[in-house]
């Protein structure tokens, strides 16, 4: 674990100081049943695996239920960190990449489409394997992610692709440095694209996933909260739950964005918000020496890194910025509330 954290990045706390100031070229939601005899033979190594894992068995039913118990998560696991740590993994924003951003990005993407009013959306059913969600502008580059994670599929087939995304997030994140996010297994998978969430409708008029700029920080920021109030979350959950970019890095080719939020992407710490309130921020008005022609987005003095008009919102509005302000703080705080937040995510719509 400790050779992997440093491959990885720095350390939550104790190389925190070396981080901010090392170059950024070292960086950052069933498909079968089984017979009760089975569920029976691997009781005890699954119970062993949902002490470990903080998985709560029990809690979905029928046959749904049986088949997440027939799946060895240790094993699973096992096959997720293999592809956390493989070296020939690339990033065209930064040198040092894990997957662990892209696969957290791929359950984030999943599970927010939710709508607590309609309850359409949500972890549950995969959906985003079908058109027209995987199409999505919010979800390009996550194919990748999908074809990453396809062979762990092949491997345990009863297990559901909702619930090995979902999975590999919570695997992402304890692997990266944060805290254990519980797993409770039992999503089901859609059978098509007709079962997609509608991008637009009457509760989500500007999209099932936030965006980056909506023209002002007032419609910035009133924006987040419709987005993320529709999923059922709060201020402080919404400012928490961006803490997520202290991982990745966006790409011109996916989003036309550029560039890592920190200096440690492939750690979760609370690097974010010590960024956002100890750095300098400018608009972006050139790139490696020729005028910036992507979409408006904010860089450091440096030039390394990158903040979007909607993380500048978080300090920009007196309601996200007092908890941007005690996470930069308490990286421990940020690091309760980020797995609790990420709990409650990956839970909704089931």
């Amino acid at each position: 674990m400790f050779s992997r954290a440093l491959r990885r990045g720095f350390a939550p706390s104790a190389t925190r100081s070396l981080g901010r100031g090392f170059s950024s070229a070292v960086c950052p939601c069933f498909s079968s049943s089984s017979k009760a005899v089975a569920a029976a033979a691997t009781a005890v190594s699954a119970g062993a695996a949902a002490y470990y894992l903080g998985v709560k068995p029990g809690l979905a039913g029928g046959a749904r239920c049986e088949a997440a118990a027939a799946v060895d998560w240790t094993k699973v696991r096992a096959e997720l960190v293999k592809i956390l740590e493989d070296d020939k993994y690339k990033d065209s924003s930064y040198e040092g990449a894990t997957p662990g951003p892209l696969l957290i990005r791929l359950a984030w993407h999943s599970a927010g489409t939710f709508c607590k009013e309609t309850k359409t959306g949500g972890s549950d059913g995969a959906t985003m394997r079908f058109e027209p969600e995987g199409s999505w502008g919010a979800n390009a580059g996550l194919k990748k992610a999908h074809a990453l994670l396809e062979p762990v599929k092949k491997q345990f087939p009863g297990m559901s692709y909702a619930d090995l995304w979902v999975f590999a997030a919570c695997v992402a994140i304890e692997e990266m440095g944060g805290n254990k996010v519980p797993f409770t297994p039992g999503r089901s998978d859609k059978a098509s694209g007709k079962e997609c969430p509608m991008w637009e409708g009457k509760t989500h008029k500007d999209g099932r996933l936030p965006s980056a700029d909506m023209g002002s920080p007032d419609k910035t920021a009133t924006h987040l909260r419709l987005i993320f109030n529709r999923m059922g979350f709060d201020d402080r959950e919404i400012v928490a739950l961006s803490g997520a970019h202290s991982m990745g890095a966006c790409h011109t080719e996916n989003s036309g964005f550029w560039g890592p939020w920190t200096r440690a992407p492939t750690t979760v710490s609370n690097e974010y918000f010590r960024e956002l309130m100890e750095n300098t921020w400018t608009p972006k008005t050139t790139h490696k020496g020729k005028p910036w022609k992507g979409p408006a987005q904010f860089e450091d003095p440096t030039g390394d890194l990158m903040m979007l008009p909607s993380d500048m919102v978080l300090i920009q509005d007196k309601q996200f910025k007092k908890y941007v302000e005690q996470y930069a703080k308490d990286d421990s705080l940020f690091q309760k509330d980020f797995a609790a937040v990420c709990g409650k995510l990956f839970n909704l719509g089931r």
